[in-house]
């Protein structure tokens, strides 16, 4: 089952609670997004490590409930 975009919106919020996030629903489908996050929480980490805070989030949930999320991490 898909997941919506509002709940990869809370997910991210629980794990990054500063977050300002976009999502764009790739294909219309609810399985392909698109997602940029902004956070003080990167300032200084590298962007593997910024998109590693982000997918940990998700935990087994990532490839399963959320098939494919292309991402985007910046700093304020």
């Amino acid at each position: 089952m898909p997941m919506a975009a509002s709940e990869i919106e809370r997910t991210i919020l629980t794990a990054i609670p500063d977050a300002r996030i976009e999502i764009e629903d790739l294909a219309g489908d609810g399985d392909h997004y698109a997602c940029t996050v902004t956070s003080e929480a990167f300032r200084g980490l590298s962007r593997v490590r910024q998109h590693k805070l982000v997918y940990d989030a998700f935990g087994t949930r990532m490839g399963t409930e959320l098939h494919a999320m292309a991402l985007k991490t910046l700093t304020p």
